[in-house]
């Protein structure tokens, strides 16, 4: 069998569902992201945390449904789609953290 996995990458969690061929959800989790204020109406995150809750999410739904990794056949992203994240080139290290829209 080949699963479906969706990541919902947001401004308060990252979350994931594996989904069977039939359309069944056979396991879900999510992982809260935080969020920095640093100063009124401006919010930023630590890309490097967004990254890593991805990772984080994709892990528990294949460990909770003993399913490897192999048998997902796609892959489905959502994201905070305003959010803006600087790299730099040559590291492709992120320079500051991520400005967020909410």
């Amino acid at each position: 069998m080949t699963f479906l996995l969706a990541i919902d990458q947001g401004t308060t969690n990252t979350k994931a569902l594996l989904v069977s061929p039939s359309g069944g959800i056979v396991a879900a989790t999510s992982v809260p992201v935080a969020r920095t204020f640093p100063r009124p109406g401006w919010v930023e995150q630590d890309p490097e945390e967004i990254w890593s809750s991805v990772l984080e999410v994709c892990r528990r739904v294949l460990a909770e449904s003993r399913i490897a990794a192999r048998e997902v056949a796609a892959i489905g992203i959502t994201n905070q789609r305003e959010t803006t994240i600087i790299w730099e080139r040559a590291s492709g290290r992120p320079i500051h953290n991520a400005i967020v829209w909410q």
